[in-house]
C-alpha cells in the first residue's frame, strides 16, 4: 500500500495543494524519505530537524550562490575575461567545497540518530525523489500544463 502513495502524491500535489511549490515539494520529499527510511518516531524527531537545517544551508548554497553564478555565466559569457572567468571559478569551487562539507557534516550527525545503512538508503531515497520529481515535470510540461 505504502509503496503507491508517493506515486499518487506525487501526480496529484503540484495542483492540488494551497501551499506553495516549494512547500508542497519540501511536504513530498518528507514524506518520501521518511517511507523510504522506514524512520521510527524517535529517528524521526532527532533526523528531521538535523536534515532540514542541512536542506536549507544547502538550497541556499545551490538556489542563491551557483543559480548566480550561472546566471552572470550565461548572460556574460561571450565577453567574461580570463579573470574574472577564473573569479568565477573560484567561487564555483567554494560553493562546491561548502557543499561538501555540509554533507560531511550531515553524513556525522546522522551516525548519532540512524544507522550507516539508513544513510545510504537516504543518499539512493534523494536521488529517487529528484527523479521522480523530474519525470514529473516532463510530463505536466508535455500535457501543457503549468508546472
Amino acid at each position: 500500500m505504502k509503496k503507491f502513495i508517493i506515486p499518487l502524491l506525487l501526480l496529484i500535489s503540484i495542483n492540488t495543494f494551497s501551499q506553495s511549490k516549494k512547500d508542497r515539494i519540501k511536504a513530498l520529499k518528507v514524506a518520501f524519505l521518511t517511507e523510504r527510511l522506514e524512520l521510527t518516531q524517535e529517528e524521526a524527531q532527532q533526523f528531521w530537524p538535523v536534515y532540514n537545517a542541512y536542506d536549507d544551508i544547502t538550497r541556499e548554497i545551490k538556489h542563491e550562490e551557483l543559480k548566480n553564478i550561472r546566471r552572470e555565466i550565461k548572460d556574460n559569457i561571450a565577453t567574461l575575461s580570463d579573470e574574472r572567468s577564473s573569479e568565477l571559478l573560484s567561487k564555483i569551487a567554494s560553493a562546491q567545497e561548502r557543499l561538501h562539507d555540509e554533507e560531511v557534516k550531515l553524513n556525522s550527525k546522522l551516525k548519532k540518530i540512524i544507522s550507516p545503512k539508513k544513510i545510504i538508503q537516504l543518499k539512493v531515497a534523494e536521488e529517487d525523489f529528484k527523479h521522480k520529481l523530474f519525470e514529473q515535470w516532463k510530463k505536466m510540461k508535455h500535457e501543457g500544463k503549468k508546472p
